[in-house]
């Protein structure tokens, strides 16, 4: 089932949570509203359920508009993060909840019940826990209990509010892996709200990263991780080292560091701009790089009679920036080497592999020359978005 949402505002008294948001999510689509707290993803998660009105705008299920439907007519699934499940029943009898309380027209009979409630027990891999209560399982184990009893009633849609937020690591993991194949099976179109950003990555198809009410971007995990679209969702997704100085026709300028930026910035001159860069894509190097064996960048190209002339802009010492290691932190495959600058009080931090590491020879105290491969450069406008 598609879902449009078309101009939806919300506001709890003076607190405005949504902000005329509208998107559209293809029908098997596997959503993921990213956003930290209070950025209104709970609420636009609730409002296209039914639990939370609207001020402003309407939503759609495949092009009908259902705005002011009942909740238990929208044929939704809703799982919350503490699981809801009802204490006094049996597994069995929460996951066949749904079914046993249709109303007598459309209720399955007794032997049609069990039949549908043993597959998703068997989906969820609990077929051996109908006859337990909540309390006897794991936090992991209700949770899956939840998402069959969701599951029962065959929704058309698919809501998840921060599923695995009240679980351990290892067992988030597990279940982000067992929710993407039931998803690829079932093909319900689903949405689910998170502020880990770990979890959004891995599992949705695509991102709806939010804040302050708005949609910041919109994405695969792919594009919103490696294009952000504002400082915002470069900050929000991941580690970020930031290079602070003067934007003057492609060119940002820090001190005695330069370095050549996109090229939609090359008319165009900013007292103060910001230099966003992962610390996968900072290079270090332990000896200042000889300028007879130094990179150059092709900056450009001229076809004159027989002969191309070509404009190289050297990638010297200027573009280095000398720092001191002031901690070393070896995580599984990778390292982690944390840097303060020689001219600033700012650190940084970059990710090597640990072949990387070794070759470098790196220790706590070295003096150390820092490249970023590439800068994402975001000018004042870009923050009053």
């Amino acid at each position: 089932m598609g879902i449009s949402i078309e101009n939806v505002s919300k506001s709890f008294g003076s607190f405005q949570a949504l902000q005329n948001i509208s998107l559209n999510i293809e029908s098997g689509e596997l959503i993921a509203l990213l956003g930290p707290s209070g950025s209104g993803k709970t609420s636009l998660l609730r409002i296209i359920a039914g639990l939370e009105g609207l001020d402003e705008g309407a939503i759609l299920f495949d092009g009908s508009n259902i705005t002011n439907v009942n909740p238990k007519e929208r044929n939704v699934g809703f799982v919350f993060q503490h699981y809801a499940l009802f204490r006094h029943m049996t597994v069995f009898d929460n996951v066949a909840y749904g079914l046993k309380v249709r109303p007598r027209k459309t209720r399955p009979s007794k032997e049609a019940i069990k039949q549908k409630v043993n597959e998703l027990l068997s989906l969820v891999k609990l077929e051996n826990f109908a006859d337990r209560y909540p309390s006897q399982l794991s936090g992991g184990q209700r949770q899956r209990v939840a998402l069959a009893r969701a599951l029962a009633v065959e929704p058309k849609v698919l809501l998840l509010d921060e599923p695995f937020g009240a679980l351990d690591a290892k067992v988030r993991k597990e279940l982000r892996r067992w929710l993407r194949k039931l998803h690829d099976e079932y093909h319900i179109t689903s949405i689910f709200v998170t502020h880990d950003q770990e979890e959004a990555l891995d599992v949705a198809d695509r991102i709806i990263v939010m804040n302050g009410g708005k949609i910041e971007q919109i994405g695969t995990p792919e594009e919103v991780y490696e294009n952000p679209a504002s400082p915002f969702v470069y900050d929000f997704l991941g580690n970020v080292n930031l290079f602070r100085g003067r934007l003057h026709n492609g060119t940002l300028t820090q001190g005695t560091f330069t370095m050549q930026v996109s090229e939609d910035l090359q008319d165009t001159t900013y007292d103060e701009a910001v230099g966003y860069v992962r610390p996968y894509d900072i290079v270090l190097e332990k000896e200042k790089p000889a300028i007879d064996t130094v990179a150059a960048t092709i900056t450009h190209i001229h076809l004159v009679g027989p002969n191309v002339q070509v404009e190289l802009k050297r990638q010297d010492e200027e573009e280095y920036l000398e720092a001191t290691i002031t901690h070393i932190h070896l995580v599984g495959p990778n390292v982690q080497v944390e840097l303060k600058r020689q001219d600033e009080e700012e650190y940084l931090e970059a990710a090597l592999s640990k072949e990387q590491f070794r070759s470098l020879a790196l220790q706590k105290g070295d003096i150390v020359y820092v490249r970023p491969k590439q800068l994402k450069v975001f000018v004042p406008e870009d923050f009053s978005i």
